[in-house]
């Protein structure tokens, strides 16, 4: 951990003299036997555009598969074969949806806590090459916090469809217990990147929030403090804030988070919804100080032509 730590340091230290960083986005794969044997190849191919690390916004399964031990395995073995550092952030499919009978009537607080074993011990990302990790204090591991130059990282455990709601759109008791670590962290990310005068901010969960519902005012219960928070928070940041998602499989870069008042874009606010299936491919994202929108974004299907 000691070398580990040095290295990252020196890390930091070399990048701050760089004019721009970059990492990668994925999401929402392997759903198929065709993406499991493609993504070694494309997470070959990703660390070969000279990105720093790669970020997987959730859904590491189709919702129909087994939410077994040995697939949970088969995906750690493959993110941890990634040469750079790898970040996953967890997906309804491999938690919220084991208590489908097709997905092996699991008991999904069972599944979270076996994600959090497999995926989120320690305080390092996956990866040959890891990263330092800070986690939020007690159970909610997956939400993780790190730094890339001048942009603060944060994941957060908010799962597609409706946030593990119930059906009549109440929050289940796991939704109730869950939420506020979540909104606790969100919060103080914000305060961290404000308080440390960063440039941007991105955010990390697998739900789509649904934010043109969301502006017009009709948005699912289960994301509306949460998007009232961000964009309170956003309003109140000088800098860039990028919101990563995937779970409606519909890659997308806009402005989609509106000013209550005057209805206008906040020109501060980015969404990036990654590639997912049918369509195989990644993100990556250029952060460059130097230009007043912060990011720059390339999109890469896969394969390449």
């Amino acid at each position: 951990m000691k070398w580990l730590c040095c290295c990252w340091l020196a890390v930091f230290s070399t990048l701050g003299h760089a004019e721009s960083w970059r990492f990668a986005l994925i999401g929402d794969t392997p759903y198929s036997d065709y993406e499991r044997r493609e993504l070694p190849a494309m997470l070959r191919s990703i660390a070969d555009h000279s990105v720093d690390f790669i970020v997987h916004a959730g859904d590491i399964k189709h919702s129909n598969e087994a939410c077994s031990d040995a697939l949970f395995n088969d995906r750690f073995q493959l993110f941890n074969s990634s040469l750079i550092p790898f970040v996953y952030v967890p997906g309804d499919n491999e938690w919220v949806d084991c208590k489908r009978v097709i997905a092996g009537h699991y008991d999904p607080q069972e599944r979270l806590d076996a994600l959090r074993r497999v995926f989120h011990a320690g305080n390092e990302s996956l990866g040959q090459r890891r990263l330092l990790l800070q986690r939020q204090a007690g159970s909610y591991r997956e939400h993780q916090r790190w730094q890339l130059g001048p942009v603060l990282f944060t994941s957060l455990n908010v799962p597609g469809p409706n946030n593990n709601s119930l059906a009549s759109g109440e929050a289940s008791p796991e939704a109730a217990s869950r939420m506020p670590h979540v909104m606790d962290w969100l919060r103080e990310s914000f305060a961290v990147a404000r308080t440390q005068q960063l440039a941007g901010i991105v955010l990390v969960m697998q739900a789509n929030p649904g934010f043109k519902h969301f502006a017009s005012g009709v948005g699912q219960r289960a994301f509306r403090l949460l998007l009232e928070t961000v964009r309170e928070e956003t309003m109140n940041f000088r800098g860039q804030v990028l919101l990563v998602h995937g779970d409606t499989h519909w890659h997308r870069i806009d402005h989609p988070l509106r000013h209550p008042a005057s209805g206008k874009r906040l020109s501060n606010f980015t969404r990036v919804e990654t590639f997912g299936y049918p369509y195989l491919g990644w993100v990556k994202v250029y952060v460059d100080t130097e230009q007043p929108s912060l990011f720059r974004f390339e999109s890469h299907p896969w394969p390449s032509h």
